[in-house]
């Protein structure tokens, strides 16, 4: 088991403990710990109260004091340091009315999500589990801390939490915890999208995914969430890990007529723009029919954006979405082309625009960016040689 980054932390809460406080590793850390995965971030949970930790440590940020919690920057890392905190009613599934903080570990433990998340570990790696977390991680299984439709009625987010959980696990749900998840669904209907992008996000990228996408259809998930509402989700197979983009570009690709919502995500501009990449890419695979239309392909979109959508061809198949012939496109041909390639980019060109129209003594126009993508080609393809004399020549005889 790796014990570096608790190790590393431990000082923090050694801190804490001589100045008469509690304090544990909480959260995904331990359950990581636990199962042996790879661990990135440390949670620390105490009794000292934000003003209390602010007081013994000389470099804090208070990047949540409202909430409970200040980062404490130690060796120039920065911990999450979070007062143990209860939290009263949830009126809209999203977030509770108002939290306020106490000294009692089980009153902080008792509101979390699922067991496997509410196990606390001390120094020495003694754990605390009050809800049988760590005997759910030996068997496999996701339950909700206390009755799951209690959990799943206060935060709705926590019912995509627990399919995520699952594919990136490959846990089992419990029933009561899937049936709580399948009464409260339509909840969901409260949260903001960024929140559901973020954890969709993560569940589409888990190793168990081809089993959680038939569960998000049988819990009709995708009727809550906008752009994905408007779109025939059972027609969309996915068989391995995907990422979201990808997704959605198989989405757009395959039922069009529905496409105008996509900006109801709220995803970023380079999400949006990596999508319609993908689906540029689908429409030129259609047609492609030689190594000289393979290179271009090549050149145009790159090799390592190319490479991963020929590793996702069994979802891609499965969603008819034609990959080209295998003779013609496949990891080997597109390396080689790649590595064989004599320009990689416009600017590799050894002639500009500039010189271009002093040469035919022109004026500019979207005659020249036409040009310029036909010497770019003739390049590619090894019908010009990028030499400054050897391109004049070639402009002369085809303008």
């Amino acid at each position: 088991m790796n014990k570096d980054l608790f190790l590393k932390a431990a000082p923090i809460l050694n801190q804490i403990q001589e100045n008469g406080f509690e304090a544990y590793f909480i959260g995904g850390s331990v359950r990581d710990y636990l199962m042996n995965r790879p661990i990135h971030d440390i949670d620390i949970t105490t009794s000292a109260s934000p003003d209390e930790i602010e007081s013994i440590f000389d470099h804090t940020i208070p990047i949540g004091k409202e909430h409970g919690t200040i980062n404490v920057v130690y060796q120039n890392e920065n911990y999450e340091v979070t007062t143990y905190r209860a939290e009263g009613e949830y009126k809209d599934h999203r977030r509770p009315d108002e939290v306020y903080f106490v000294r009692d570990l089980y009153k902080d433990v008792e509101r979390r999500d699922f067991t496997m998340n509410a196990i606390a570990m001390d120094t020495d790696f003694t754990i605390r589990d009050y809800f049988g977390g760590y005997e759910d991680i030996k068997q496999k299984r996701i339950v909700t801390v206390g009755p799951a439709e209690e959990r799943f009625t206060e935060d709705a987010l926590r019912i995509l939490r627990g399919l995520r959980f699952k594919s990136q696990l490959g846990f089992d749900i419990e029933d009561a915890t899937y049936n709580a998840m399948k009464n409260r669904m339509a909840d969901t209907a409260y949260l903001s999208i960024e929140r559901i992008i973020v954890e969709l996000t993560k569940l589409l990228n888990g190793k168990d995914v081809a089993h959680v996408y038939p569960l998000l259809l049988e819990l009709n998930f995708f009727d809550y969430v906008p752009f994905f509402k408007n779109h025939k989700m059972s027609h969309i197979h996915i068989c391995e890990p995907i990422s979201l983009e990808l997704m959605l570009a198989v989405m757009m690709f395959k039922q069009p007529e529905n496409n105008s919502a996509l900006a109801k995500l709220k995803i970023s501009n380079d999400m949006k723009k990596k999508v319609k990449m993908y689906c540029s890419i689908f429409e030129k695979l259609e047609t492609l029919s030689d190594k000289k239309a393979l290179r271009l392909l090549v050149y145009d979109y790159g090799l390592p954006v190319l490479s991963y959508i020929l590793s996702m061809h069994e979802t891609l198949n499965e969603n008819r979405i034609y990959l080209g012939h295998p003779l013609i496109i496949n990891q080997e041909s597109i390396k080689e082309i790649d590595k064989d390639l004599v320009i990689s980019k416009r600017s590799d060109i050894a002639i500009n625009g500039k010189i271009i129209l002093e040469t035919l003594n022109r004026k500019g126009g979207p005659w020249l960016k036409d040009i310029l993508r036909k010497i770019e080609c003739a390049i590619i393809n090894h019908e010009l040689q990028n030499e400054q004399s050897e391109i004049i020549k070639w402009v002369k005889a085809n303008v």
